[in-house]
């Protein structure tokens, strides 16, 4: 008889196991088919990345020199301590912020910044921790390797500018790539991310694309915990291309220096060839130390950049090309010029009266002097002003706008540097704009437009560009301050940049543009420049026999008469080039609220004007000796000023 225990219900049991091992079979074929069939490339690819790890080598910046092969800036290796997000395994950022910050000695809020601007890159992506370890930092980072091993030390380049913000508004300087800047079209076209360093300012700005280099890279083995155990391959970085810039480090630095020990110790002086536009020296004082953007990412280095936004002197500011002043006399130049082109006078009789100044209603406005009934050659070295109110109601406004376009001086000079701004000049709209309560142009507008106040404010370099263009007969160049990019690699081969030369950044522009000013207009008006420093006039002070300057001051007010005191005293500038009958250098200086340009901006020039001859003609510069006899052509008989004291006839002039 056959015994069945039913009570076990051994059968069904075994029915249960067989079911559920085939089902967990099931599950498992399943699991295993989407792990290597469908799935499989990417975690091939996730256990390869943990095998091999791509490390970026960052390339050097290309070097900046001066014409001359002086370096002036350059790149020095420094070592940063770098989190790699692949190693984190899933852990939250936020979760390091303190024990870095506390290991590394970093400010919190920094690291916690720089951590959420990361969140938006791909994984593999590292964020710089701290850039410019100390050994101290090295060391952390080694002994906390096993609790820590995200973080790792690299060499690599960091800018060096030159000390005491030489050259800071040329150079300009490079910083990490901002958020703001990142949302940009023009970025994100280059593929910029987070941490990259560009050029933000100057000729590191403006040359960017060609200073910057090509990254390189290891190929290496790592662990599970991702510490290097041996390399596969090694692609070099390719250095950006080296600039050499226009700058003549000598003269750059006899401009800083008359800034810096100037009355107020806040001005601009610009030296360029006339010959071709190579701006030989350019320094706006107060300046600042470039350097600082390499500590931008220090608490320390944000309180210093903050410091310098809220400087009331605006160290950040270019006042070559990002400030504009009141010329003064210095407008007198193209006024005489475009007087004698449009027929306002002309070369046979371009005598008017001085007057003392002129009346215009009720309104009188004075000259600084009483010069009788001078010619124009007389009128530029003395600085006449009631000879230059009458040219100008002679000339009308729409003369002077014509005078105005015709020396572009209602455009920016074109120069090969950033923010550059444009300078305002006289018009009936612009009035309109200036004073929309009464926007009638009447006569007395075109007296104050004729002698460089009230309507006309320039920028130093558009002015310069204007008076250099005079002294070349009518040619005028576009300032730049790139000379040459190096080329980097060889011909034919991967990654080869030719060398460059300068080209206007406005291809359209013409270069140079060339006005017609007949020479015996350009002969008279040089005359009367060369004058002003030769022949008694009011830059007399600054004379270099054998070496001849022609100049013109200018003493431009900033507030009415009477209230130019202080902080309010008037701009001095002192505009020239040299020789005057085959220009070779052309200088600018001014010397904000120091007075009178013949006193304080002609002796600053002199000072560029002695390295210049010390460098070219191997000689010591000549001290002012007295005039052995006129140059050129005989003056007219002198007018009552004219006999007297240099000193007494600056006192005698505001805006000469």
């Amino acid at each position: 008889m056959k015994f069945e225990d039913s009570s076990q219900n051994l059968r069904a049991r075994l029915r249960a196991i067989q079911v559920l091992v085939i089902l967990s079979l099931g599950v498992l074929s399943v699991r295993l088919y989407v792990l290597q069939v469908v799935r499989g490339q990417h975690y091939a690819d996730i256990a390869q990345n943990q095998r091999r790890r791509r490390l970026p080598i960052p390339a050097p910046r290309g070097i900046i020199f001066d014409r001359n092969g002086h370096p002036l800036v350059d790149s020095r290796p420094i070592y940063s301590v770098i989190l790699s997000r692949e190693d984190l395994r899933g852990r939250d950022l936020s979760s390091l912020v303190q024990p870095l910050a506390e290991g590394l000695a970093i400010d919190e809020d920094i690291l916690r910044e720089r951590f959420e601007q990361m969140k938006s890159l791909p994984a593999f992506e590292s964020v710089q921790v701290k850039q410019d370890a100390t050994p101290g930092d090295v060391a952390w980072v080694e002994a906390h390797n096993l609790e820590f091993p995200e973080l790792r030390v690299e060499q690599q380049p960091q800018r060096r500018y030159p000390a005491n913000g030489l050259l800071a508004h040329v150079l300009g300087y490079v910083g990490e790539v901002s958020p703001e800047q990142l949302k940009q079209q023009g970025f994100k076209d280059k593929g910029y991310k987070p941490g990259d360093i560009i050029g933000q300012s100057g000729l590191e700005l403006t040359y960017d694309d060609y200073l910057r280099g090509e990254d390189g890279y290891r190929e290496v083995i790592v662990d599970s915990r991702g510490r290097i155990q041996s390399e596969i391959e090694t692609v070099p970085p390719q250095p950006g291309q080296d600039l050499v810039s226009t700058i003549d480090l000598d003269l750059q630095e006899a401009a800083e220096e008359q800034l810096r020990t100037s009355v107020t110790k806040r001005g601009v002086i610009v030296a360029l060839d006339p010959n071709n536009g190579e701006v030989l020296a350019l320094a706006s004082y107060p300046t600042f130390d470039p350097n600082i953007f390499q500590r931008i990412g220090t608490k320390a280095g944000r309180a210093e950049y903050v410091g310098l936004l809220n400087d009331p002197q605006k160290p950040l500011i270019n006042r070559a090309v990002q400030s504009r002043y009141p010329p003064g006399s210095t407008w007198k130049i193209p006024m005489a010029v475009a007087g004698l082109q449009q027929g306002a006078i002309t070369l046979d009789h371009s005598n008017l009266v001085c007057g003392g100044g002129i009346q215009i209603g009720n309104k009188f406005t004075r000259c600084m002097g009483h010069h009788g009934t001078p010619d124009l050659k007389a009128a530029i070295t003395h600085s006449c002003d009631g000879y230059f109110y009458r040219l100008g109601l002679k000339m009308g406004i729409d003369g002077i706008v014509a005078m105005v376009d015709e020396f572009d001086l209602n455009k920016r000079s074109g120069i090969d540097i950033p923010n550059e701004i444009v300078s305002w000049t006289p018009s009936p709209e612009f009035k309109k704009r200036m004073n929309p309560h009464d926007p009638e142009w009447r006569d007395i507008d075109t007296v104050y437009a004729s002698f460089g106040q009230v309507y006309d404010v320039v920028t130093p370099i558009a002015l310069l560009r204007t008076v250099a263009g005079i002294g070349m007969g009518g040619r005028l160049y576009v300032p730049h301050l790139l000379k040459e990019l190096k080329p980097v690699g060889q011909p034919g081969t991967a990654g080869y940049r030719p060398d460059r030369t300068y080209q206007l950044l406005d291809s359209s522009r013409p270069n140079p543009k060339v006005l017609a000013i007949p020479e015996d207009i350009h002969h008279l008006v040089v005359e009367g420049m060369w004058g002003v420093v030769n022949n008694g006039g009011t830059g007399a002070a600054i004379r270099m026999a054998g070496f001849d300057i022609a100049g013109k001051t200018g003493t431009a007010q900033v507030v009415g008469l009477g209230k130019d005191s202080g902080k309010n005293k008037d701009h001095a500038w002192f505009v020239s080039y040299a020789p005057a009958y085959k220009p070779e250098i052309a200088i600018i200086a001014l010397i904000e609220n120091s007075g009178f340009g013949g006193v304080n901006a002609a002796p600053a020039v002199r000072g560029v004007y002695n390295v210049y001859y010390r460098k070219t003609r191997n000689e010591e510069p000549p001290g002012a000796q007295q005039i052995a006899q006129v140059r050129k052509t005989p003056d007219p008989a002198p007018s009552p000023s004219a006999n007297k004291p240099v000193a007494l006839a600056q006192r005698n002039r505001k805006t000469g």
